[in-house]
């Protein structure tokens, strides 16, 4: 059998480690990357076209390559064009709609507060590359960066003999303001530092692999990031009433992504299990990508499990904490509401994962490695940094006026408490 089937309450102390621990893998790269982003940071462009000769095996000319893409952006194929551009379009509309208002408003008498929103300057998209191109990366990472109102979007996708004209074409019509032929380690130091040719940014985004991961974590402090994404990850809960040809089809697309992807189907129904067992063995023959799938299907973060309710199925997945969690059941509503941990959620068995890689609207930029427990997938708010504001009236400080200085003396601040003092005596005076 290509995935196995066990059951939940039969999982070792390895086995929920290897679900419930999955690691993105950056410790064992962590000191050559700590070397090539010094290099970069020291040396700029000569590092980075020597770092890409070595890993990339290609000698770039420009290394920008922003007029590059709005080319091909004019000569694809009228179909991708427009597969783009709707994808762009539905992104686009579901980010303006999670853009906050700045607000004031009057708490009580003669005390306003508010909270205002700004985009921050300059930011760094990372469009990976490699074994695959990845257009909707793209997208994904840009549009809601354009949406915010970042004022400088620059991006750096891996170079190659021939770029990949759908990814730049779409790195174009997203709204890339700059575009560099870099990847790896090189790309996220020149963007984190800046060098000759690549503008410095305040925050770096985009999924990568775990040369790429173990950079942004070694650049964080200098620069923002969004988080460190591993493998993709996808967990699928059924019932009796999915099709397990459906389920399986979730586990097979997230596998052929990388080969160390973590894929996971939990069911209540033995039978239900061992169906979409067979059914990932079927489908598994016809995909391009066999080699990959198998490779994920075997790892020990994925397989079939069977759980002895849905309440068991339900904690297992709230453990977990997926970046994809399909739910395909009678009830998927009342299932969605006993499970707060996920990257992003599909409902039903029309709304495949890929709705959300390609078009649907949502954000496929999304925490992994059980980082959904604390954070959510990529938004508006990722590119944006708020400000609080208040105003007091003289008869709003005389209020509070007791309560600072009471606060500011016992924790031995007594400059703080006359910051308070001298207003209240002038207005006491006038």
């Amino acid at each position: 059998m290509t995935i196995d089937v066990q059951a939940i309450s039969d999982l070792g102390p390895d086995d929920r480690a290897a679900f419930f621990e999955r690691d993105a893998g950056i410790e064992a790269v962590r000191g050559d990357v700590r070397d090539i982003v010094d290099r970069v940071r020291t040396e700029g462009d000569v590092a980075v076209r020597e770092f890409t000769s070595e890993f990339d095996d290609v000698e770039v000319g420009n290394i920008e390559i922003t007029d590059e893409c709005e080319r091909a952006a004019d000569e694809i194929d009228d179909s991708i064009r427009n597969a783009i551009e709707t994808a762009v379009a539905n992104v686009r509309e579901f980010h303006e709609a999670q853009l906050p208002d700045d607000w004031q408003r009057e708490f009580s008498e003669g005390r306003t507060l508010g909270r205002r929103f700004r985009s921050l300057e300059r930011v760094g998209v990372y469009v990976p590359g490699g074994s695959a191109a990845y257009p909707s990366s793209a997208i994904m990472g840009i549009v809601p960066a354009v949406v915010a109102g970042v004022d400088h979007v620059s991006v750096v996708t891996p170079p190659a003999d021939e770029l990949n004209p759908v990814t730049l074409a779409a790195i174009h019509i997203a709204g890339a303001d700059a575009v560099y032929s870099v990847g790896g380690a090189q790309a996220i130091a020149g963007l984190a530092y800046g060098t000759e040719t690549i503008t410095s940014v305040q925050k770096i985004v985009g999924p990568g692999n775990k040369w790429v991961t173990a950079a942004k974590a070694e650049v964080h402090g200098d620069v923002e990031i969004d988080f460190l994404a591993g493998p993709s990850e996808v967990v699928v809960v059924a019932d009796e009433s999915a099709d397990p040809a459906l389920v399986a089809a979730e586990l097979v697309a997230q596998a052929e992504h990388d080969p160390n992807a973590s894929v996971v189907a939990v069911t209540d129904d033995e039978a239900t299990a061992e169906a979409v067992a067979a059914a990932v063995e079927e489908q598994v023959d016809d995909r391009d990508r066999e080699e990959i799938i198998r490779e994920a299907l075997a790892n020990d973060a994925s397989g079939v499990l069977h759980a002895r309710s849905m309440s068991e199925a339900i904690l297992f997945t709230e453990a977990y904490a997926p970046e994809h969690l399909s739910i395909i059941t009678d009830d998927d509503e009342s299932i969605l509401e006993r499970i707060d941990s996920a990257g992003s959620v599909f409902l039903g068995p029309n709304t495949p994962v890929a709705a959300g890689d390609y078009a649907s609207g949502t954000n496929h930029v999304l925490p992994t490695n059980g980082g959904a427990r604390v954070a959510g997938g990529l938004s508006v708010e990722t590119f944006l940094r708020s400000t609080t504001v208040q105003r007091l009236s003289a008869d709003g400080l005389a209020d509070l006026g007791e309560t600072i200085t009471t606060l500011a003396d016992a924790e031995g601040l007594e400059a703080h408490a006359a910051s308070v003092r001298l207003r209240l005596d002038d207005e006491t005076d006038r």
